[in-house]
């Protein structure tokens, strides 16, 4: 028998998550049916929806999230042995799946060969961050060279990629971040043009500086005019 362990969703998040709103537990999982495969974990998520989404997770239940795990045991063709799968298997060691989509998420599915690329890449820019600002800034907003484009979050998983796509395409990029530091990364590192603080800076008065001739683009990940 396989133990896992898993981490309860224990108490309802007052305020910024803590510790012990979590607790960790064993479970011991039975034998495969026809059809499942058992995986262990290899990387975890953690992701800004869990704290909006947390309110409708039931207590005592696994802890939402995404993984890589990779599969030990297999009666299901299409998850072989040895191969490394992504599912909403939440935060737990070992979990038994069909690869079926759960409680709305989206189902299991088997990891190309990244080569030599960590495979950490398939749960951010080459996963749901990744896909996010892809599409949503390439399809949604359809950039052109020369425009003005506003991301708020900047410095978070989706923020900071669809800023480098920004300059992929030719557009000046003002990012809206909580640190100096964070600022300092995006435009030493990331190559945004400007970046403004918006716990110390007054939005209103800053943007039209920045933006003189207004902006063309708001990709917005927070919803929130502060931009945090």
């Amino acid at each position: 028998m396989v133990k896992a362990k898993v981490y309860i969703f224990d108490k309802q998040f007052d305020g910024f998550p803590k510790e012990s709103d979590l607790k960790l537990t064993e479970e011991e999982l039975p034998p495969l049916k026809d059809g499942e495969f058992l995986a262990e974990a290899v990387y975890l998520s953690v992701d800004p929806y869990m704290r909006a989404y947390a309110p409708r997770l039931p207590l005592g239940t696994t802890f939402i999230g995404s993984q890589v795990a990779k599969i030990l045991e297999s009666k299901n063709s299409n998850f072989p042995v040895d191969k490394y799968v992504v599912g909403q298997f939440g935060w737990r060691t070992h979990t038994i799946s069909d690869g079926k989509p759960v409680a709305g998420f989206s189902g299991a599915y088997l990891l190309p060969d990244f080569g030599d690329q960590p495979l950490s890449y398939s749960l951010g820019i080459l996963g749901m961050p990744g896909n996010t600002a892809y599409f949503g800034f390439l399809e949604i907003l359809k950039p052109k060279a020369g425009e003005t484009l506003v991301v708020t979050g900047a410095a978070g998983a989706v923020g900071s990629i669809v800023g480098q796509l920004g300059k992929i395409k030719g557009c000046t990029v003002i990012g809206i971040a909580g640190s100096e530091e964070k600022g300092k990364w995006l435009v030493d590192e990331l190559g945004f043009d400007h970046v403004i603080n918006y716990k110390t800076a007054d939005l209103n008065e800053v943007l039209p500086k920045v933006a003189p001739k207004g902006i063309d683009l708001y990709f917005d990940n927070v919803s929130d005019t502060s931009g945090h």
